[in-house]
């Protein structure tokens, strides 16, 4: 029977809708808690136990009340544990008859931890190692022992909460590395949720309508068919990578992981959060896992509030650059710009008007050969040299608007005006025969240079006796286009990159600023590869039409 019930798949798109029903209801009047409910509610389907850790007096122990309306024909129970809490309390006393008719010891247990589903346990570190030691046993096997007798524990949720962190050499990590899920609990932030929370005028709780609380078959029957949710190779390639980042920076110690920050994570747990989000992907709608519900690590791996912060950090991170492989476009385009800087270094190293120094008079002055330069006759000036720019500009001059390709300008006037190193003089622009105002000067690496409009510095060669050679001309052309190749492989790597962030949404449990976070990082990487085209674009025109240009 258990093989056929395996066998029969659920209809995952309405367990997902019955899910945001449940997570809404559940959200009710409890003012930002919608994020820690999520979180609460996920751990409670997968089979494991939350911490909240927070000052007192900020909804814990509500957040765990309402968990309890998500399960059908639930029992509840919780205790806040101090110091002098006995096992009784939590456990059940003895049973004074039994030991007295049959001298067996045997607690009662109902109506305490071992018959309830949701289990809520304040201030948990304060409790005693008898406490502890049962209720790590609760943990790990869902069994109480009692008496001779082994009995099943139907808790599906466990949540404690304290303000603080159990103490170094303690004896508590082995439970404490059994809370999964770990969150921070803050006082309400926002002011109007602040404003509503002290007139008491915000929304009241809501009954769960019929069928939406999830009942012991379901719950049992799911159990089985998270386990069947895929983990596919590139998810685990990213987990491992996220992995990865997490170990260098607890090995960097760059000052965001101090001595404090404990981000060592065992085996164990990193086990246990593959199946939560495993969880999260059934109770999502999907068959497999996708990277919106490796964000949810973000909570699971942390052990002070100093891991934490450094944990959050490395996800975001994660998120905006590596979890639907935004950085490998981005590898594309900073190869397309690397490609196509190389190809105008070459042509400026090739083609470049270079000035040397020399000391006239007591003064530097900038030195160059212009007999050499082919000359023009431009509006009946004989005089007239033509100066190519060799990179892509908006335009040299206010007048014309759009690509200078190439300029003509007096060739004395402008030798005897360049030799301080920066002038101003007045030329032709592209085949345009009005005269325009342009600005020349001399860079540190002693090349000539025309501003353009945005005050930039365009490199300039001179057109003269000399050709460029077609093997040069070919080569160039050959690397720009290899330089477009790569931004329309970066193109399409976006496309998929937003194919597949579309298509992990919604999802049920992930903070909304994540995926928020992914949108914006794609939106902003496709419009610095959509600049990078134009550019590369241009560039491209302007290496094929070098030979034209200094003709």
């Amino acid at each position: 029977m258990l093989t056929m019930a395996r066998r029969a798949q659920p209809n995952k798109a309405l367990i997902s809708e019955r899910i945001q029903k449940l997570i809404k209801v559940l959200s009710n009047g409890v003012y930002e808690r919608e994020e820690t409910i999520k979180l609460c509610l996920l751990a409670a389907l997968a089979g494991e136990s939350v911490f909240l850790l927070g000052p007192p007096g900020i909804a814990k122990s509500l957040i765990a009340k309402r968990l309890i309306q998500a399960f059908d024909n639930s029992k509840f129970f919780d205790y806040l544990m101090t110091r002098f809490s006995t096992p009784e309390e939590v456990f059940g006393p003895l049973s004074i008859q039994e030991l007295k008719d049959n001298g067996k010891y045997v607690r009662l247990v109902d109506g305490y931890l071992p018959t309830a589903q949701v289990v809520f346990l304040d201030e948990i570190w304060k409790a005693g190692p008898a406490i502890l030691n049962t209720l790590l046993t609760v943990v790990n096997e869902r069994t109480f022992k009692n008496g001779q007798n082994i009995l099943p524990v139907p808790m599906r949720l466990l949540i404690t909460a304290s303000n603080e962190l159990p103490d170094e050499d303690s004896g508590l990590e082995a439970l404490y590395d059994r809370m999964l899920v770990r969150v921070f609990v803050n006082r309400i932030q926002e002011k109007q949720n602040f404003k509503s929370m002290l007139m008491g005028d915000g929304p009241s709780d809501q009954e769960l309508e019929p069928g939406l609380a999830i009942t012991d078959e379901e719950y049992e029957s799911w159990q089985a068919h998270i386990d069947d949710i895929s983990l596919t190779d590139e998810i685990f390639e990213k987990i491992y990578q996220l992995k990865t980042m997490i170990e260098q920076r607890a090995d960097e110690g760059d000052g965001f992981a101090s001595e404090d920050s404990d981000l060592y994570i065992s085996d164990r747990r990193w086990k246990k959060a593959a199946r939560l989000l495993k969880a999260s992907a059934f109770y999502s709608g999907r068959d497999s896992i996708n990277p919106l519900d490796l964000l949810l690590l973000q909570d699971c791996l942390w052990h002070s509030p100093e891991s934490r912060n450094v944990v959050r950090s490395i996800i975001r991170d994660f998120a905006t650059h590596k979890a639907f492989n935004q950085e490998a476009a981005q590898e594309n385009a900073n190869e397309a710009q690397k490609i196509i800087d190389d190809v105008h270094d070459e042509i400026a190293s090739e083609l470049c008007v270079t000035f040397s120094r020399e000391m006239k008079m007591r003064k530097e002055q900038c030195k160059y050969d212009f007999t050499g330069a082919r000359r023009y006759n431009i509006n009946h000036n004989p005089r007239m040299i033509k100066l190519v720019m060799l990179q892509q500009n908006p335009s040299v001059s206010e007048q014309e608007k759009g690509d200078s390709r190439w300029v003509y300008v007096d060739g004395d006037d402008f030798e005897k005006k360049i030799k301080t190193g920066q002038c101003d003089i007045y030329g032709f622009v592209n085949k345009n025969t009005h005269l325009c105002r342009l600005q020349f000067e001399v860079d540190a690496q002693h090349r000539l240079v025309i501003k353009d409009i945005a005050n930039r510095s365009v490199l300039v060669g001179v057109t003269g006796a000399e050709r460029i050679s077609d093997a040069k001309q070919q080569l160039w052309q050959v690397e720009a286009e290899k330089a477009a190749a790569k931004i329309v492989d970066a193109e399409h790597s976006l496309k998929i990159s937003r194919s597949s962030f579309r298509g992990a949404l919604p999802h049920n449990f992930v903070s909304a600023d994540l995926p928020a976070l992914i949108e914006q990082s794609i939106v902003t990487a496709s419009e610095s590869v959509a600049e990078l085209k134009l550019v590369i674009e241009k560039s491209a025109f302007r290496i094929s039409h070098l030979s034209e240009y200094f003709a």
